[in-house]
C-alpha cells in the first residue's frame, strides 16, 4: 500500500458521515465483507428481536399473536418501510413471498393489462430467474407471447408498439451495469407498453424513484442491501394508478378483500394487499423489519456517494497493482450500481484464495470476480487492504492450487 493512499483513505474514513452505522453491524474479525449484493451482513439489532417474536409473541401468545402483536399486518407495514427506500408512495410496497414468485405476479398482472400485445422485452444481462419465469409464464398461458432477450445497450431502440412489457432489472447482477429507469420508462410507456423493473441489485444501494421515474410495477429481495437474511421476504410494488386494475393470476385469501369472511368466491383487496397470497412468514418478516431500522437516519445519496468512493477507490487500485484482471463494470460511476466487477480466467480460483485471506467477494460464471460495496459498514481502508491482499495473491499465484479451483455448489 503507498503512504499517500493510506493517508486519502484516513481523511476519507474520518469525514465519512456513515462511519458511525458500522457499529449497527455484526462483523466478524478479520473479515473484509465484499458480498453484500448477495447476502448482506447481520444487523445486531436482528437476534434481540428474533428472540422477542419467538419466545414473547409466538411463545406467549400464540394464536393471539396475530392480533396482540398485530402480525396480520407485517407485510405492510415491512412494505411501507421498503417504499421510503425506493421512491414509492406508502401503499404501494408489500413485502411478500420470494423475488421469482414476485415476477410472476406482476408480470402476469402486467399481460393482463395488455392483452392484445405479445412481446416481453427484456436483455441479456437480467437475472435468469426472471427469464425462467417469463418463459414458464408464457408456456403456460399458451397465447402465442414471445420473451425477446436483446442486448442491454440495445434495449432502448428495441421497445416498439408490439411490446406488452418492458422487464429489466436496474443492477445488471455480472457486472453492475446501471440502467437508466426513468428514460427506459418513459421509452416503453411512449410506445404503449408497461415498464417492470427488478431492484434486487439496487434497492438499499442507491436512490430509486419509482413514482418518479413512472415505473408500473417492481420487485426486489430482502437479504441483499437490505439486510434481512438468508431467504428474506422479497417485495413487489404496484403503482397506485394500476392497482384497481390488477387481477391478481395468485389469487390468495391473504390477497381478498375479507380474508376471515371465508367467501367461497374471490374478491381482492382493493389496493397493494391483493398482491399477497398466503399466510406471511412472521419470524422472517420480523427479521427483515428489524434491519430496516438501520436505514431510518440514512441520507441515500449520502450512501451513494460513499458508495461511488469506494468503488473508484477499489477500481483504481486494482488497475494499479493487478494488471492481469480486466474491468468487467462501467468506468463510469453514474453507470453502475454499488459493485465492481473484472473478468480473469481463473476467476472462481482467485475468489477462493480470497475468501481463504478473509476478503469475501463471489463469482460469476464464466470468469467475474465480483465485489459488493456495502457503504454501510465498509471503511476505505477495508477497501485498500482487500487490494493489498488481492494483489499479493495474484503476485505469488497463491489462487493457483487445488483446492481452490474445486467448485462448490454455490459460486
Amino acid at each position: 500500500m503507498t503512504g499517500q493512499s493510506e493517508v486519502d483513505c484516513a481523511a476519507l474514513d474520518r469525514d465519512d458521515p456513515l462511519a458511525a452505522k458500522r457499529a449497527a453491524f455484526t462483523l466478524p474479525d478479520g473479515v473484509i465483507y465484499l458480498d453484500g449484493n448477495s447476502l448482506g451482513v447481520l444487523p445486531s439489532a436482528v437476534p434481540a428481536r428474533m428472540r422477542h417474536a419467538v419466545e414473547t409473541e409466538w411463545g406467549e401468545s400464540l394464536i393471539r399473536a396475530w392480533n396482540e402483536h398485530n402480525w396480520i399486518d407485517l407485510p405492510q407495514r415491512v412494505g411501507d418501510r421498503i417504499a421510503r427506500l425506493v421512491g414509492a408512495a406508502p401503499g404501494t410496497v408489500t413485502a411478500c413471498d420470494n423475488t421469482s414468485i414476485n415476477v410472476f405476479k406482476v408480470l402476469a398482472a402486467a399481460l393482463s393489462l395488455r392483452p392484445e400485445r405479445k412481446v416481453i422485452l427484456s436483455d441479456s444481462g437480467n437475472f435468469p430467474t426472471d427469464l425462467y419465469m417469463a418463459q414458464g409464464l408464457r408456456n403456460m398461458l399458451d397465447k402465442g407471447h414471445e420473451l425477446r432477450i436483446v442486448e442491454p445497450e440495445a434495449v432502448a431502440d428495441a421497445i416498439d408498439d408490439s411490446v406488452a412489457v418492458m422487464m429489466l432489472t436496474q443492477v445488471d447482477y455480472r457486472t453492475g451495469r446501471l440502467h437508466d429507469m426513468k428514460a427506459l420508462t418513459d421509452k416503453a410507456h411512449a410506445a404503449g407498453a408497461l415498464a417492470i423493473w427488478d431492484l434486487a441489485h439496487s434497492a438499499g444501494a442507491l436512490p430509486v424513484e419509482l413514482d418518479a421515474a413512472g415505473a408500473d410495477f417492481a420487485v426486489g429481495c430482502g437479504y441483499k442491501y437490505l439486510n434481512g437474511g438468508p431467504g428474506a421476504p422479497a417485495f413487489l410494488y404496484v403503482a397506485a394508478r394500476n392497482q384497481p386494475h390488477v387481477a391478481p393470476a395468485l389469487s390468495g385469501w391473504m390477497g381478498h378483500g375479507a380474508p376471515f369472511a371465508f367467501d367461497l368466491d374471490f374478491r381482492p383487496d382493493e389496493g397493494i394487499g391483493r398482491m399477497r397470497v398466503g399466510t406471511p412468514p412472521i419470524l422472517s418478516l420480523s427479521a427483515l423489519d428489524a434491519a430496516l431500522d438501520v436505514f431510518d437516519d440514512v441520507d441515500m445519496t449520502a450512501l451513494r456517494a460513499k458508495s461511488i468512493s469506494l468503488s473508484e477507490l477499489f477500481i483504481r487500485e486494482v488497475e494499479r497493482r493487478c494488471p492481469d484482471l480486466e474491468l468487467a463494470s462501467p468506468r463510469d460511476p453514474a453507470a453502475r450500481g454499488s459493485q465492481v466487477s473484472f473478468r480473469f480466467k481463473h476467476g472462481y480460483a482467485l475468489m477462493q484464495a480470497l475468501i481463504a485471506r478473509g476478503v469475501i467477494g463471489d463469482f460469476r460464471a464464466p470468469d467475474v470476480a465480483r465485489f459488493g460495496f456495502t457503504p454501510l459498514y465498509l471503511s476505505h481502508a477495508d477497501v485498500l487492504r482487500a487490494c493489498g491482499i488481492l494483489q499479493e495473491i495474484l503476485d505469488t499465484r497463491a489462487w493457483d492450487q487445488p483446492q481452490f479451483h474445486a467448485k462448490a455448489k454455490v459460486t
